[in-house]
């Protein structure tokens, strides 16, 4: 048995990601590089709608003068309690 390892985990061929890929690519009837290319367009469409409300977000909470995480967690309670 081959062990790929790591400083701290052990791959076993099975479990490297490459293999996986592959398994899915086949499953799927088409190439790793397809799987992959599709993979990281998902990513990258995700991260940017994710980087646009981050954005959006400190945009809102610099206009209504929220500096902290406090800010954040008292205004939730006060909306909670109806204040």
């Amino acid at each position: 048995m081959i062990v790929y390892a790591s400083t701290d985990i052990k791959y076993f061929p099975t479990q490297r990601p490459c293999y996986q890929a592959d398994l899915v690519a086949q499953k799927e009837y088409r190439s790793r590089s397809e799987l992959i290319k599709e993979a990281l367009m998902k990513y990258l469409r995700d991260k940017g709608v994710w980087d646009e409300l981050f954005a959006y977000g400190k945009k809102i909470g610099k206009k209504m003068g929220i500096k902290s995480e406090e800010d954040v967690n008292r205004i939730v309670q006060e909306y909670r309690n109806g204040n």
